[in-house]
């Protein structure tokens, strides 16, 4: 069967839902809106529309990025256009479903916005929509990722068969005029590596998508696999026919079982209809792809111990060369690109290098998803271009810092980026400019802090999760990490030395020249960048033994001001280490000896009687 005979199929499979007109109920049904209730409002659909008389079909679609307004629910009808509602409960579904089907008034009832939704232009006029550019993320909330004909529909695929009529040179001469960069990490070039690996002569190569994401904060790549996963699919396809590989792996960690069901049923799909396995599209080329589940090691996200670990080894790196281009998994030719990169692919073959490189910057191509998280009203998954500056996302995009509370920085790349500053705010974020700042574009983490924020503490807390991850095989790692955390932890506790500013500063650099992959040598640069940028917060820490933000425990003192107290005994009975005394109706005492800080009489004052600094 030719893909035209595939594509008319589906086409014709997925007509009455990409119809907005047809009457149908989505649901955003992946991890964010789970959690948030979408199960829920699933199971207690069919109910409510046997209660209305109603026969309608429901359809639960992929991530649609405003994860701070989950769980979201689409209706679309034939007489009255389709109108979005957010934080809907199981209470609130059955009076939704009647306004808009039954009583005709959907504008009697809060929506996300009063104009209509789906593929229509008012769609992206909502707040955290407007501006973005959506590539990667560009059937997220559309289609039902667990169905191959909604793909195909939308285009799907057809980057794939058009990759089949040119020669592997010819796909990647049209990748390196794209200006694609990896998007999990430094950004290095797609199209060369691609070529490297193509060059290396070899009766077996093997094709591997990294997704292995694990920032604390960032969760891009679960969200493509969960909303989108065959765009993902067809870019390994297309980069195994580009690279010559007939063997392919999905290294995804156990922590993601639904993007893990999801893409197996995305493989399942495309091998039944010819796009997977043997002789594709009657093309001769030939390719398979297996799921290898990571035991959650940060570690495994550096492409060496990843292939350590599928080959049934303990998930360490190695020392390069030889590259994995060259000898990778079990030896063989490999490349290897992680979910998103690979993502951007089908659309920069269907439509051209030259137009996927008409969005971002000279040197940074295309778009990149964030995952906004953190001091932000918005939190959820956006698509901008590359080179849009900071102010735009956090503010325009993001909605700003939540209850009037002021920007403070925004760490970007995870445990192994950086934190930029409010003076920084303008930054245009690229891989050029990022590095300049000393942070780097990582996976696409963005975790927003606002004035209460203890930067001594941040750093202290990514550098606990990078000394954990750690795997311990090089030394500068394994100790350096070690006693980077300790001199943290004492500045924490307010014991910390004069001078261990500089020493926490040298330490870095050192652990950053010596480390033998890239979690160690990236691990000190929160620390690197908050000295330089919040440097005052540090001192204050070691010279004053003060928190400013009053996070670190250590630092903490807690008093009662005699004036203000009323003698009401709240704290008395909040304090679970009896470390305050008084009588009722007089003034109290705390005993900073057997204070154990847990602010629970701070909690419970009304009176604003005790103090904290």
């Amino acid at each position: 069967m030719t893909f035209a005979d595939i594509q008319s199929r589906a086409q014709a499979a997925a007509a009455p839902f990409l119809d907005s007109s047809q009457p149908r109920i989505l649901v955003g049904a992946s991890t964010c809106g789970k959690a948030a209730g979408a199960d829920d409002l699933l199971a207690a659909l069919p109910t409510h529309l046997k209660e209305l008389g109603l026969a309608i079909e429901v359809t639960q679609v992929g991530c649609l990025g405003l994860c701070y307004a989950e769980p979201l629910v689409e209706l679309r009808g034939a007489d009255r256009p389709p109108l979005l509602f957010n934080g809907v409960t199981t209470e609130s579904l059955g009076k939704i479903l009647a306004a808009y089907y039954r009583d005709g008034e959907p504008e009697a009832l809060a929506t996300m916005t009063d104009q209509p939704c789906g593929d229509t232009p008012a769609f992206g006029q909502l707040p955290m929509l407007s501006g973005q550019i959506r590539v990667v993320s560009r059937n997220f909330g559309r289609i039902d990722p667990e169905n191959i004909d909604h793909y195909i529909a939308r285009s799907g695929y057809a980057g794939l068969a058009r990759a089949l009529d040119m020669d592997p040179e010819q796909v990647i001469e049209e990748v390196r005029t794209s200006g694609l960069r990896g998007r999990g990490g430094a950004g290095f070039p797609a199209a060369i590596k691609w070529e490297l690996c193509c060059n290396e002569e070899a009766g077996q190569k093997y094709m591997i998508c990294n997704a292995d994401e694990g920032d604390p904060g960032a969760f891009m790549d679960r969200s493509v696999l969960e909303s989108d996963p065959h765009s993902t699919l067809e870019g390994m396809i297309i980069g195994a026919y580009a690279i010559g590989a007939s063997e392919g792996y999905i290294y995804v960690r156990a922590e993601y079982p639904l993007a893990i069901e999801r893409v197996e049923k995305a493989i399942a799909q495309a091998t039944e209809y010819g796009l997977l396995g043997d002789d594709i599209l009657g093309s001769g080329f030939s390719f398979h792809v297996k799921i290898k589940e990571g035991a959650g090691a940060f570690v495994c996200g550096e492409e060496t111990a990843m292939l350590a670990s599928i080959e049934g080894r303990r998930g360490m790196p190695r020392t390069r060369p030889p590259f994995p281009a060259q000898s990778g998994l079990f030896g063989k030719p490999t490349n290897i690109n992680n979910v998103e990169t690979l993502a951007n692919v089908p659309v920069l073959m269907e439509h051209g290098g030259a137009a996927f490189a008409e969005n971002g910057t000279e040197r940074s191509r295309g778009t990149k998803t964030f995952a906004l998280a953190g001091k932000i009203a918005r939190t959820g998954l956006i698509e901008v271009p590359l080179g849009t500056s900071l102010r735009h996302i956090v503010f325009d995009i993001g909605g700003g810092i939540p209850d009037e509370k002021t920007f403070k920085a925004v760490q970007t790349g995870g445990p192994s980026g950086g934190c930029i500053p409010a003076e920084l705010l303008d930054l245009p974020v690229d891989y050029e400019h990022l590095a300049e700042a000393g942070a780097i574009m990582g996976s696409g983490g963005m975790v927003v802090m606002d004035e209460d924020t203890c930067m001594v503490d941040v750093a202290r807390y990514f550098l606990e999760f990078t000394q954990a991850e750690s795997c311990g095989k090089c030394v500068p790692c394994r100790l350096g990490t070690r006693q980077l955390l300790l001199l943290m932890n004492s500045m924490a506790r307010g014991d910390s030395k004069p001078g261990d500013i500089d020493l926490v500063l040298d330490v870095a650099h050192a652990v950053k020249a010596g480390s033998l992959c890239g979690l160690g040598q990236t691990a000190p640069n929160p620390i690197l960048t908050t000295v330089k940028y919040f440097r005052d917060e540090y001192e204050s820490h070691v010279k004053e033994r003060r928190c400013r933000a009053h996070k670190c425990e250590g630092l903490l003192r807690y008093a009662v001001v005699a004036d203000a107290c009323t003698g009401c005994t709240a704290c008395f009975k909040a304090c679970p280490a009896e470390a305050i005394t008084g009588e009722p109706r007089k003034p109290h005492i705390i005993d900073p000896q057997k204070c154990i800080r847990c602010d629970a009489c701070f909690q419970v004052c009304k009176f604003n009687a005790i103090t904290k600094s």
